[in-house]
Order: structure tokens, then sequence, then C-alpha cells
């Protein structure tokens, strides 16, 4: 189901400078005072705000019952959204690290996924699963995985994720309004990055890509935490004439790939970024794709900068695990030598 159109929020219209982690505050915020069915609900985020703050000042503002502190236990607070969504209500999971969901994996796989479907359409379980990830914070072990592809292939789940606060802002209040379930992936190493924010601006649908660096050489999509990478490194290709066209993916299930089509047929050169490792990843459905939808339009086959596939190695290693601009010049190199 397409998530309807958003009522304007009561806070205040109008540009300002925010980071993501602010932007996101804004926008559960906005959805708190649109919509009293709207409940968070997670570890620590009452009293302390969250770990990285997202949902600070919200219980002092809408109380204990609309923002819930939990146990440590993910399935039950998977399970526990399960019945009050069938209820009527439209939680807001939040899950401290992208590692700590694995506990709560089957709820959302074989209760969460399914419920719509298993009762022909008449029971909704409009729920949220906030899931920061990623990494680039030298954390330590099960604080910076990528588990987005398991998700995305998923049947009955919706997978996006934002890069910026204005995306941040809306997307989060787009997804709350969705009756299906969402699962809300968040860039934490992003997460203090500033952009400016005008809140009267419509909002693109939640599940687009769009062009977000026009150019003319090689298409390069990313999502998540590795478009500021590409953004950069596409500042860095320009000052040596290079042109890199780069494509914000935003929603990874289901997929909006027209933008990506039509960017390809005119570069005829595709390099795919992300953190998560390459094999049967995000990143792997888009190269098969791409080569099905473009194959005449390429000049080189479909590369990936992309995490190695091995667990996350220790925080003192995750710079030589991640892609940054220097590995995808790299492979935008080897794009063009073909």
């Amino acid at each position: 189901m397409a998530a309807p159109a958003l009522e304007r929020p009561t806070t205040p219209s109008g540009t300002q400078t925010v980071t993501i982690a602010k932007a996101l505050n804004m926008g559960l915020r906005a959805s708190l005072e649109r919509d009293p069915k709207v409940l968070i609900m997670g570890e620590d985020v009452g009293k302390l705000g969250g770990v990285f703050r997202i949902t600070d000042g919200l219980q002092k503002d809408f109380g204990e019952h609309r923002v819930l502190d939990t146990p440590l236990a993910e399935s039950g607070i998977i399970g526990t959204a399960i019945g009050l969504a069938i209820r009527g209500y439209r939680p807001v999971c939040e899950i401290q690290f992208d590692g700590f969901i694995f506990p709560g994996f089957d709820q959302i796989i074989s209760q969460l996924a399914k419920l719509h479907y298993r009762s022909q359409g008449k029971v909704k379980v409009p729920i949220v699963i906030r899931v920061p990830f990623g990494g680039g914070i030298g954390a330590v072990e099960h604080h910076s995985e990528s588990p987005e592809s398991l998700f995305a292939h998923i049947a009955g789940l919706k997978v996006v994720s934002c890069s910026n606060p204005v995306d941040a802002y809306w997307m989060l209040q787009q997804a709350i309004e969705c009756d299906d379930p969402v699962l809300f992936f968040e860039p934490k190493r992003r997460y203090y990055e500033k952009a400016e924010l005008d809140t009267s601006i419509d909002p693109l649908p939640l599940l687009s890509s769009r062009v977000v660096r026009p150019g003319s050489a090689v298409t390069v999509a990313a999502y998540g935490p590795m478009v500021r990478t590409c953004l950069d490194a596409a500042t860095a290709a320009a000052e040596d004439g290079l042109d890199l066209e780069v494509v914000d993916l935003r929603a990874l299930s289901p997929l909006d790939l027209g933008p990506v089509f039509e960017s390809v047929r005119r570069t005829g050169r595709l390099v795919l970024v992300s953190e998560a490792p390459s094999e049967a990843s995000v990143t792997s459905e888009i190269a098969s794709r791409v080569q099905q939808e473009c194959f005449y339009s390429l000049e080189a086959p479909v590369l990936r900068a992309t995490g190695f596939d091995t667990p996350y190695p220790p925080s003192k290693l995750e710079e030589g695990f991640l892609p940054d601009l220097d590995r995808v010049l790299d492979v935008v190199d080897r794009s063009l030598a073909y």
C-alpha cells in the first residue's frame, strides 16, 4: 500500500539548518502531534532519549504512555508492537544498534511480514522499525552491521534508508503513515551532518529514488551513509574533468530503478556502492536488473564498491573495510577502462 499524502505538521514551517538526528526527532514529533495512535517504544527511548538522542524530549512532552521505555528484548518489543498495531495503533520501534535486531528477526519475518497477506487484507500492521545501521563510529562487535539485504528479500516488508536531513524528516513521517510494516535504516555515522531543511516544500514519494547530482560520464548509485561518500567522490572527480551522476536509491524494497535505468542509458556505465557485503545483496539485485533492462546501453559491466564478504572487523580495521572516496574512484576508473 502506498503511504497517503501527509498533512502539514503543526511545527513552524520554514528553512532551518539541522542534523539528520534532529530531523528524525522533528519527524517523530510531527507524527506524534498528528496522530494520537502513534507510539514510540524501545530501549532507553524515553528518559534517556535514545543512545543517539533521536527521541530526546519526546517522553517529557508526550508522556510515558506514548513514548515507552522497554526491557532489553527485541523480540518482545516487536511482538508487542504487532499486538498494538492489530488494535489500531502505529508503533515506532527503535532498535538501538543494527546487530541487535536479530533476536527479533523471527517476529519480523514470520509474523510482521505475513499478517496482512495471511488475513487476506483484513489485518493491517502499520509498524516502523527504526534501525541505526552501518559502521564508521569505532564501535565494538554487533554495532556496525548492514543487514538491509536480509529484510529487502522478505515479501511483505518495505525497506527504506535516508541519507540527509530532508529525507530523514519526511521519509520517517511517510513510513509512519504507511499501513504496511517499514524497516527504516538510518545512517548512524551521518547523524550529526547538517543540511538545510525546508518543511514547507512537498516531499518526494516514500518509495522513490532520485538523482542528487547530475552527470554524464558514469552513473554511481548508493543509499544511506554511502551517498555522501559518492557525492564527495563526484566532487573529487570533477576536479579532473570527470562528470559523475549520483543516484540516491532511498527505497531498497521495493526498488525504484526508473531513474537508474534512465541514467545508465545515458552514461552507459554503472557503479554501485554500499557498506554491506556484495554477495546476495541489494547491489547484486540492482546489477542483475540493470543488466536485464539496459543491456544494449552498457559500455562496461556493472561494477561495485562494497564492504567485503567477511564479518565486520574490529574498529581499528574498519577504515579498510568500508568503501571510501578512493575505492569508489578506483572502481569508476575500472569502468571507464572498458
